[in-house]
């Protein structure tokens, strides 16, 4: 299974809705950071969408969570 780029976008906004940054210097919380990382390399390499199973663990229990979420 794959995550595209629009589903990572929403799954970030999201993540910044249920927890956003703080701190003067604008922290991500790290659900968002986690996310953030695989957006700036999908950007990067003009990837439209990525398999699940090549994100780590715990990107992928942030992603899991969301579309739980979402389905609710």
């Amino acid at each position: 299974m794959d995550i595209t780029l629009p589903e990572l976008e929403q799954a970030i906004n999201y993540w910044r809705a249920m927890r956003p940054s703080t701190g003067e210097e604008r922290a991500l919380s790290p659900e968002v950071d986690l996310l953030a990382t695989v957006y700036a390399i999908m950007i990067f390499n003009r990837s439209r969408s990525i398999p699940l199973d090549s994100l780590d663990a715990p990107t992928r229990q942030v992603l899991e969570n969301w579309r739980a979420q979402q389905r609710a």
